[in-house]
């Protein structure tokens, strides 16, 4: 396809994306009560409960109910929104590999949930317990905005959600002959540690607790993405078909 082509198909793959977020959004708002309880859940865990969370505006209530709608509704739209991804690449890969959908859209569906699983049962519950320290020991009460927790807390949920798809990223880089387990494992290995503690460092309190307990999933996933990486590492004949063009069709 043209250039033209391609950006129409990225379009419609786009739309489907966008659609299938609504009706996420639709079925959480209609749960947004709850999701938000559950949301902040971990802060109140960690202060037992004496934590003051406060709105300052008059539709700051229902701006955050729509923000908690938003954000539950990407993570249910999720399969839909990689079925698309999945449809759009689809055209590069060979017949053997489309045949990998089902298990694609599982297993990034299940990575992007988990991810935010443990940002939500793990994380939260490391950095609400520093920030909140950090109050108690100047001896100040804390009133937190809504909208700033919903905020704090939706990026770093939306963070570790896509980190955790290093795995099915390492699937296609390998698949596309940019990568391959042995270049994962050799001297490039240093450069990725690096990254993962840089990584943690960023999106965790700075304490060293924190970063090693967040620093550790990260790395048990770049050795999960080198299994994944030579397991579908390409054979000697799809190397040569990878260096070359080649021209497919969706069935």
């Amino acid at each position: 396809m043209s250039l033209i082509e391609h950006l129409q198909e990225l379009r419609t793959h786009l739309i489907r994306a966008f659609i299938a977020i609504g009706i996420g959004f639709a079925i959480a708002y209609a749960v947004a009560d709850p999701l938000f309880h559950a949301l902040t859940w971990p802060i109140r865990e960690v202060s037992g409960g004496k934590i003051m969370l406060i709105g300052t505006g008059v539709g700051e209530a229902f701006y955050t109910k729509i923000k908690v709608a938003l954000i539950a509704g990407l993570f249910i739209a999720s399969p839909a929104v990689f079925y698309e991804i999945w449809k759009f690449i689809a055209p590069g890969l060979y017949d053997t590999e489309r045949r990998m959908a089902k298990p694609f859209v599982f297993f990034a569906t299940l990575f992007f949930a988990l991810g935010g699983y443990f940002c939500w049962a793990v994380v939260f519950k490391i950095g609400y317990a520093f920030f909140l320290g950090q109050y108690a020991s100047i001896g100040v009460t804390p009133t937190i905005r809504i909208s700033e927790y919903l905020a704090f807390s939706s990026k770093l949920l939306l963070a570790f959600a896509l980190t955790f798809e290093m795995p099915i990223f390492a699937f296609f880089l390998t698949k596309l002959g940019l990568i391959d387990y042995k270049m994962m494992i050799g001297y490039n290995i240093r450069y990725a540690i690096l990254a993962i503690f840089i990584v943690s460092a960023a999106l965790t309190p700075p304490d060293m607790i924190s970063q090693f307990l967040l620093a550790i999933p990260l790395l048990l996933l770049y050795g999960l993405s080198i299994g994944v990486a030579w397991f579908f590492r390409l054979k000697p004949e799809e190397k040569a078909a990878a260096a070359t063009p080649h021209n497919t069709e969706i069935i």
